[in-house]
């Protein structure tokens, strides 16, 4: 008897995730699967789970997947995937929630502290053989003011790192409970208005798109930092360079951005304080075994529901 299809949107998954799946047939889609790639491979081999970690799942991909029963995002993101489609047909759609969290945390750490300290043009400075001592100043961290946007696991992690570091913590988010004391639960407004620096760490939702644009960030304190660990649709690009350019903003440390991969020629190259990585965030050996696990794991628990 056939082994059940698994569809990986991916060229691999961790060793630790396939030793949970023996009993199932794997099928890679690559790294860049389109559309029309899943359909065929659903067509093919139709698949009980599909797990996530490149591309999107429509609903195309899952009505050509007729024993399709989960998506399992292999991150925590899920907002390539249709959920409205996935719940209509009964497919259900799990996160490996918490699984990055550390890593993404310490990336959002990073990019702020390299904007605050100015890390990379001090270092190309010096590497062109100038001493900027006498005229250059940092911002110091300690006592001033983070706002958070989103407080799951990666935001909450985030936010100890910050309160170690002597700031304020501001969070926004209506779906967190029983946050930390050193959390103070506030609304958008307030953290817009009061922010040194805001970081942006919830998911990708119709409502919240582009919600850092000119109105947002005029509403900042002048010489706010913005960290986008998140995605890159929550960010108005154009209105995010026009506001470092004004110098509204004092510095943008991003990892995530509309269109992936950024395509050549972006509006972001080569413009100053504006620092970029290829939304690496959750690009670790330990978050690539624990996301792995986690998919693996939901795409089992999910399919020994459904035959309880």
């Amino acid at each position: 008897m056939s082994q059940p299809a698994l569809i990986v949107t991916g060229a691999d998954l961790a060793q630790q995730a396939l030793d949970l799946l023996t009993d199932f047939e794997i099928i890679y889609a690559g790294k860049t699967p389109t559309e029309d790639d899943m359909v065929a491979l659903c067509q093919r081999h139709d698949p009980v789970a599909i797990i996530v970690r490149y591309g999107a799942v429509s609903a195309k991909v899952m009505d050509a997947a007729t024993s399709l029963r989960v998506i399992s995002k292999h991150g925590s993101g899920t907002d390539t995937i249709d959920k409205a489609a996935a719940q209509a047909r009964g497919i259900e759609v799990r996160a490996a929630v918490g699984a990055n969290a550390a890593a993404v945390a310490e990336q959002a750490m990073a990019l702020l502290l390299a904007c605050a300290k100015s890390v990379v043009d001090l270092n190309t400075r010096m590497h062109a053989g100038h001493w900027d001592k006498a005229t250059h100043k940092s911002i110091e961290l300690h006592g001033r003011i983070i706002g958070l946007v989103g407080l799951g696991a990666i935001g909450q992690r985030f936010a100890r790192m910050c309160d170690a570091m002597g700031m304020k913590v501001l969070g926004f988010d209506p779906f967190a409970k029983y946050l930390p004391d050193y959390i103070q639960s506030v609304d958008l407004q307030t953290i817009w208005r009061e922010s040194d620096a805001i970081s942006l760490h919830c998911p990708l939702t119709p409502e919240n798109r582009d919600m850092v644009n000119a109105q947002t960030l005029a509403q900042c304190k002048q010489g706010v930092i913005v960290v986008n660990t998140a995605r890159g649709g929550l960010v108005n690009e154009v209105d995010l360079l026009a506001a470092v350019q004004s110098r509204q903003v004092f510095a943008a440390g991003l990892d995530s951005f509309a269109v992936e991969p950024m395509t050549a020629l972006h509006i972001f190259h080569n413009a100053p304080n504006i620092l970029l990585s290829p939304h690496i965030g959750g690009v670790t050996s330990d978050a690539y075994i624990n996301m792995g696990v986690g998919a693996a794991r939901n795409v089992l628990d999910v399919l020994a529901q459904a035959t309880a």
